[in-house]
């Protein structure tokens, strides 16, 4: 298995951003990048932690799933009109 790759931080507008989100409980649409695949979906971000050097975005999937993705991997994100 591959170490991931060092963290790189996004902007601070960004991260706040995801945090308006959060406190309004906006769904987003998400476009994130894995590998070398891309992703897109839309989820609920419940809440931003940080861990081993690396924030992540805590979400809940359209199956409900709860899930934790890396912040530098988020490419772009936009609230869902509703």
């Amino acid at each position: 298995m591959n170490p991931a790759p060092p963290y790189t931080p996004i902007a601070c507008e960004r991260y706040s951003e995801l945090e308006l989100a959060i406190l309004r409980g906006q769904f987003l649409r998400t476009h994130w990048r894995r590998g070398q695949m891309d992703r897109i979906a839309v989820v609920r971000p419940l809440d931003l932690r940080t861990r081993r050097s690396a924030e992540f975005l805590i979400l809940r999937d359209a199956e409900g799933r709860r899930q934790w993705r890396r912040l530098d991997r988020l490419i772009s994100f936009e609230p869902v009109p509703g």
